[in-house]
């Protein structure tokens, strides 16, 4: 009986898991488009980091005779997206 209730529980609790939010406002929907323009750019400063801290430890144990590693990228300054404002509406 106990596992019916728990099965029964969690149906209902992922039901209303799955209902459906509304739509976000232009203000909200351009911060959040904000949040991943800066979490993208984020991911390619952490790459550019990563991409020199291995060059730097191959140039350590580097053999002689051996090519140096591939030059690092380094990514553009950040520019925030430009959000499309909608035109007003004529009366």
């Amino acid at each position: 009986m106990k596992k019916i209730i728990a099965f029964t529980f969690f149906i209902f609790a992922s039901a209303a898991s799955f209902a459906a939010l509304p739509p976000l406002t232009p203000e909200a929907q351009a911060a959040a488009d904000l949040a991943k323009a800066k979490a993208a750019y984020g991911d390619k400063v952490g790459a550019f980091q990563l991409c020199q801290a291995q060059n730097r430890v191959a140039d350590r144990f580097k053999v002689a005779g051996t090519s140096a590693p591939a030059a690092c990228v380094a990514p553009p300054p950040f520019v925030a997206p430009v959000a499309a404002v909608p035109p007003p509406a004529a009366k």
